[in-house]
């Protein structure tokens, strides 16, 4: 134990936290929510300089595909050391960087492996979404960028713009497809629909405002927008509409990626092949890498054009080729769809047991709890009460193929309203009880798992113990939040 005794221990742990308090950025994060002093890790556990033992439901916001200092990656980073090779490359070729860029080519998405190109970046994903902002802009001559409300995208100026939270609009703002909270008050596959004909109607008015954009950046799943996984029908309907009028379709996978949505990208589930990857955290195999692939016909840019100091990390470069190959020869893609659709099934339990919690949603393993406030008032102007659809043209992978617009009738009901409240007291009952979870969500009230690809089954079952009972106690310590006394649970909803 840290500091020989649970006494010395601990005030070594306060010791550390008080000066990072003194000495750090007010814009630290993490550190306010998680007041913890890591000193050792492996697998889903961390141990603190006090002695405690967390399971880690955080891995780096995803950047740990297996977990804390996995053996593979430890192995690989040692070997590049005992070498003698050059830590740092600038964009120089090497063989630890031919290593990296044959293993990740190798998992693409069929289509773009064929004609790929790749740029590293700098190591953050943020310099990878810029990277790819200019890359389509220099190929088309277009300065325009269509994404997403709820995007995030990164924190540098290009990519906060695409972001749901930016504040100098200069990129047209799309509707993203959900069903909780769906703008149109539909959900599901007649919700995504109506979003989908907005999108065609604003690029092919004349008179929308909005001119024919550089490219459309979005995310299979969004991840800080609150765990939202976009409909496999959907993807395809942008790519098609993206494809029919020339414009170059990005697809940020930096947290999706490397298996952790139960495939290999996020894109595979629907068979979208993009024009444009964006990738990082997981593939860096816990250490700093980001790398842009694209369609070999956009590669118009000259020399210089986007560039980084950092760009040649060996280690890292070690670390992820390692880390794709143990993940696509393990089948952990596979193992994430199999172990996550079991995880929100029982957590989709808590919907119907406590009346804070309002939706359950994911894909793979990567989940989200919205916790709500049942006791405020839905009744909004604009809360949707019953909506007539009628046949329409599907979001098929054919078009026309007609079957995506529901027929007859369909009552909606507005949801509860966002409780963050709840969502932070839920996160400090998990970390009281040794689980590490994040938060997202446009109001911060969703609760977010990502844990490591590597996880067993028997520390799935820990996690989902220590998080139910962490939702138990703050229900019974809100008690207008509590469980539900009326009425029969409805059938869960899982997308993906």
């Amino acid at each position: 134990m840290a500091g020989g005794t649970p006494g010395a221990a601990r005030a070594v742990h306060e010791g550390i936290l008080r000066r990072q308090s003194a000495r750090e950025s007010s814009a630290r994060t993490y550190a306010r929510a998680l007041p913890i002093v890591p000193v050792r890790a492996r697998g889903l556990t961390i141990e603190g300089a006090d002695g405690r033992r967390y399971l880690d439901c955080l891995s780096g916001a995803g950047t740990l595909a297996l977990g804390h200092n996995h053996p593979v990656v430890l192995e690989a980073i040692r070997k590049v050391l005992d070498s003698g090779a050059p830590l740092s490359v600038l964009d120089l070729a090497t063989p630890v960087k031919d290593a990296f860029v044959t293993e990740l080519f190798r998992t693409l998405p069929p289509g773009l492996a064929d004609r790929a190109r790749v740029q590293f970046c700098g190591p953050a994903g943020t310099d990878a979404v810029e990277a790819a902002l200019t890359l389509v802009r220099a190929a088309t001559g277009r300065s325009g960028i269509l994404a997403f409300t709820g995007a995030y995208h990164g924190m540098t100026a290009g990519a906060l713009a695409a972001s749901g939270g930016a504040h100098d609009v200069r990129v047209t703002r799309l509707p993203y497809p959900q069903d909780y909270r769906c703008p149109f008050g539909l959900g599901g596959s007649a919700g995504a629909e109506l979003g989908a004909r907005w999108t065609e109607s604003l690029l092919d008015d004349p008179k929308s405002g909005v001119p024919l954009p550089a490219g459309m950046i979005l995310e299979p799943v969004q991840g800080e927008g609150g765990v939202i996984p976009a409909p496999d029908d959907w993807l395809r309907r942008m790519r098609r509409l993206t494809a029919d009028r020339s414009i170059p379709l990005i697809a940020d996978e930096i947290q999706t990626g490397v298996g952790r949505t139960g495939a290999f990208w996020a894109v595979d589930h629907s068979g979208t092949t993009p024009d444009v990857m964006v990738l990082s955290k997981a593939i860096g195999g816990s250490l700093p890498l980001a790398v842009l692939v694209y369609r070999d016909d956009l590669d118009t840019w000259g020399p210089g054009a986007h560039a980084g100091t950092f760009r040649g990390n060996q280690l890292a470069m070690a670390a992820g080729t390692a880390t794709l190959a143990y993940v696509r020869e393990n089948a952990l893609a596979e193992r994430a769809a199999a172990l996550g659709s079991r995880m929100l099934a029982q957590l989709a339990d808590l919907r119907h047991e406590y009346t804070c919690v309002g939706d359950v949603r994911g894909r793979g393993l990567m989940i989200g709890i919205e916790l709500v406030d049942p006791e405020a008032d839905r009744t909004t102007p604009d809360a949707p009460t019953v909506v007539e659809s009628r046949p329409g043209p599907g979001l098929g992978p054919d078009p026309g193929d007609g079957g995506l617009v529901p027929t007859g009738t369909a009552s909606a009901r507005a949801p509860h309203p966002a409780a963050p409240e709840l969502a932070t007291a839920v996160r400090r009952e998990c970390l009281e009880r040794g689980l590490i979870v994040e938060l997202g969500g446009r109001h911060t009230s969703v609760v977010r798992l990502l844990p490591p690809l590597t996880i067993s089954d028997e520390q799935a079952t820990a996690v989902l113990d220590r998080l139910t009972d962490a939702v138990a106690a703050v229900a019974r310590r809100y008690r207008t939040h509590g469980p539900r006394r009326h009425g029969r649970p409805g059938p869960a909803r899982h997308p993906g």
